[in-house]
């Protein structure tokens, strides 16, 4: 899996799997000459002889997780193996990206929501719920405005749902997190983490959104690898 988007101020973030970032390295290299490698607090800083830099930026709770917690790799039952060392070189960053942690996930949109935990690249609870929510018209005046208020009473109805999903599944495994993945539309994700229930989940929130469509079990499943990717920001020479 590799992705690749234009970065703001210049340059482009391009997202690997974490098992092909040694392979990326290389590739790297062999492009732009042998990097110098500099340890950072988001990861590590290639820098190759001809100027361009490689931001190689850990993936959540690679780097910690909560604030001011070190990271937690976690074995094949989920339980914690302890903290993750400091990343010094690019085996080190692989090691730490490909540890198995245990991340839940969050989705929302109007109308929809699927919240999950996953171990590794495993998902291993998961649901689901959708709640109707009238599309939007064209009609104008007093029916616009009546169409209006009851869309948006349906959509408030539909992110209370989706905080009442949280609480029950998302909530009691907080302690076990080591983060908390959102993705969908931010507004309704800041709407269901605004509940005051799920301020033990909201402090384990990082900032990476997920660019994902209507949350489906599909789109839930697909979001465990984009949670794990590792973000490169690549920039040229000046």
């Amino acid at each position: 899996m590799v992705s690749s988007r234009p970065a703001a101020g210049g340059g482009r973030w391009i997202e690997v799997d974490p098992t092909r970032v040694a392979r990326w390295v290389e590739g790297f290299a062999d492009r732009h000459g042998p990097p110098v490698v500099s340890p950072q607090g988001y990861g590590l800083l290639l820098t190759a002889p001809d100027g361009t830099t490689a931001e190689l930026h850990l993936p959540p709770g690679a780097d910690g997780g909560a604030p001011g917690e070190p990271a937690q790799a976690h074995d094949a039952a989920g339980e914690v193996t302890g903290a993750s060392r400091r990343v010094d070189d690019v085996p080190g960053f692989v090691d730490a990206a490909t540890a198995p942690r245990r991340i839940g996930l969050l989705l929302a949109r109007k109308g929809a929501v699927a919240v999950g935990v996953a171990l590794g690249e495993k998902l291993l609870t998961s649901k689901v719920d959708t709640r109707y929510v009238q599309g939007r018209t064209a009609a104008g005046g007093w029916s616009q405005q009546r169409f209006a208020r009851r869309r948006d009473n349906q959509a408030k109805a539909a992110l209370g749902d989706a905080a009442e999903l949280a609480v029950r599944l998302l909530l009691p495994e907080a302690a076990t997190l080591a983060a908390l993945v959102c993705g969908g539309d931010r507004r309704a994700v800041d709407t269901v983490l605004a509940d005051r229930r799920l301020a033990p989940l909201a402090a384990r929130r990082v900032a990476r959104l997920l660019d994902v469509p209507e949350p489906r079990h599909a789109v839930l499943v697909g979001a465990v690898s984009a949670a794990r990717a590792v973000h490169i920001l690549l920039r040229d020479p000046a």
